[in-house]
């Protein structure tokens, strides 16, 4: 099925997903555009997914704050105006710094990123969360949570 053009307008985005501390907003699905994919991260500091994989593309752009990103053991810290690409299988993950953060995140081919923020919305919502229930509807969407690992020199972006 060919996706059509579409406008949405900030009155009609869906309400913001609430993901383990990450407050996510879904103006387009991989669904909707039957490619890619686009989320709105807002999260508080400290906030943030542990490192993780999972089968996708993505790339982050942060719009607001300090970001410390994980990529392949190497930690990143990255300032509003940094693009971080993330191929499909590479453990990663990312923490809000001093104040919070807000980032653009955009997802390639067949990404169940919307899916799974949902999932964890509707099936995670308690703080403090259910890590194995957490862990199992990460499981079903795709994501796979790596084992901790001390992370690499930080490098400014």
């Amino acid at each position: 099925m060919k996706s059509r053009c579409f406008v949405l307008t900030p009155d009609r985005h869906a309400r913001a997903l609430n993901v383990v501390g990450t407050q996510v907003t879904v103006p387009a699905s991989n669904a909707m555009t039957q490619s890619y994919g686009i989320t709105l991260q807002r999260g508080d500091e400290g906030m943030g997914p542990p490192p993780h994989s999972h089968d996708w593309d993505e790339a982050f752009y942060v719009l607001s704050g300090e970001i410390r990103f994980l990529c392949d053991g190497e930690t990143h810290v990255c300032l509003p105006g940094t693009l971080v690409h993330i191929p499909g299988g590479t453990v990663h993950g990312f923490l809000y710094g001093k104040g919070g953060g807000q980032m653009l995140e955009i997802t390639g081919e067949n990404a169940r990123a919307a899916q799974m923020f949902a999932a964890v919305d509707q099936e995670s919502p308690r703080d403090p969360p259910d890590i194995p229930k957490l862990l199992q509807v990460l499981e079903q969407n795709g994501v796979t949570v790596a084992a901790e690992s001390p992370a690499g020199s930080a490098k400014h972006h």
